[in-house]
C-alpha cells in the first residue's frame, strides 16, 4: 500500500470512531512510525509501505480509535519548545501551562529578587515540564521538584536528563510540600482542579487514560489547592510568590481562598479566561 493510500485510510478509520482531527491524529502517528516530517509525507505519498510500517501503523491507529491520546502511543509533546516524554504515569502538558512559565518569568523580572538568587519549587510536577521550563528559562535559579507519583518522578527525571537539566533541578517524593523546609520565592503547581462532580463532562480520554490524581482535585476540584495554599505560605518567603493554573470557572473560588494573602492577579488565557492565578505572601 501507498502511503498517501494508507494516509486516506487511516482518516476514515478515526473519522468512523469519532476522533477529533482525523487527519492531524492520521498523519501524527504515521510520522510517528515513519520517523519523518510531515513534509516527507505529503513529498513521498507514492512511497510503499512495507509490511512492519503497515503493522505498526495499524497498531498505532487501533490504539487511537479506542480514544488512547496520541501522545501516550508516540510517547511525545511539546512543551515550552522542548519535546518531552509523556506515559500514562503523567498528565500530557498542555499549551494552556507555558502561562503558568510566562507569569512566573513577568513576576521575577519585576520583583525585587535577582534571577540569579531565586529558589523556586514546582509542586506535582509530573512529566516535570514547569520544573524544566523555568530552569532553562532561569538558569542561576535553583529549581526544586515534588510529586507523590514515584513513577511520575522516573518521567521527570528523565525529562530532566534529556534536556541536561537533571543537575538542575532537585526532584522529591512527597505529597505537595510535607516535610520541606526553607523559603522560597515562588511556589509553583498545576494542581488537579476538576471536581469530581463534574467527570462525566470531561474529554473521555482524559477521562479514561490521564492519571486521575493528576486530574481530578477532589469532590469540587479545590480540596488539593485548598491544602496547598497554607503549606505554599509556610516556605515562602515575605514578598515570595504562589502561582497556579486552575479551572476555568474557578477564579472566584480560589480567590476567595487567597484572600488573607497581600496580593492576588490573574493571567488570561488566550481565550479570555482567567487560567493563572498569582498570590503574593
Amino acid at each position: 500500500m501507498q502511503l498517501r493510500d494508507a494516509l486516506q485510510s487511516a482518516v476514515k478509520r478515526l473519522t468512523n470512531a469519532h476522533i477529533g482531527s482525523p487527519r492531524l491524529n492520521a498523519e501524527l502517528l504515521l510520522m510517528f512510525v515513519l520517523n519523518c516530517d510531515r513534509a516527507y509525507l505529503y513529498a513521498h505519498g507514492e512511497r510503499p509501505l512495507v509490511a512492519g510500517e503497515l503493522l505498526s501503523y495499524d497498531e498505532a491507529l487501533a490504539e487511537r480509535a479506542r480514544g488512547v491520546p496520541a501522545q501516550y502511543i508516540t510517547g511525545h509533546q511539546e512543551f515550552w519548545g522542548m519535546d518531552l516524554v509523556v506515559t500514562p504515569a503523567v498528565l500530557i502538558p498542555r499549551p494552556e501551562t507555558e502561562h503558568v512559565i510566562e507569569t512566573v518569568l513577568e513576576l521575577a523580572k519585576a520583583g525585587a529578587q535577582t534571577p540569579n538568587n531565586l529558589r523556586i519549587i514546582d509542586v506535582g510536577t509530573g512529566s516535570g515540564c514547569i520544573a524544566l521550563a523555568l530552569a532553562r528559562e532561569l538558569p542561576d535559579a535553583e529549581i526544586h521538584a515534588t510529586d507523590i507519583s514515584g513513577a511520575a518522578l522516573e518521567i521527570a527525571r528523565a525529562n530532566a536528563s534529556r534536556h541536561q537539566l537533571d543537575t538542575r533541578i532537585h526532584f522529591h517524593e512527597i505529597d505537595l510540600l510535607a516535610g520541606l523546609t526553607g523559603q522560597f520565592d515562588f511556589v509553583v503547581s498545576n494542581p488537579p482542579y476538576v471536581g469530581e462532580w463534574e467527570a462525566d463532562t470531561v474529554e473521555a480520554q482524559v477521562r479514561k487514560f490521564e492519571p486521575r490524581h493528576a486530574v481530578f482535585g477532589g469532590q469540587t476540584g479545590l480540596e488539593i489547592i485548598r491544602d496547598l495554599t497554607p503549606q505554599a505560605h509556610r516556605v515562602l518567603k515575605p514578598g515570595g510568590w504562589l502561582v497556579m493554573e486552575i479551572g476555568h470557572s474557578s477564579y472566584e473560588q480560589v480567590r476567595e481562598a487567597l484572600k488573607k494573602w497581600q496580593e492576588v492577579r490573574a493571567t488570561k488565557d488566550l481565550q479570555g479566561i482567567r487560567r493563572v492565578i498569582a498570590a503574593r505572601r
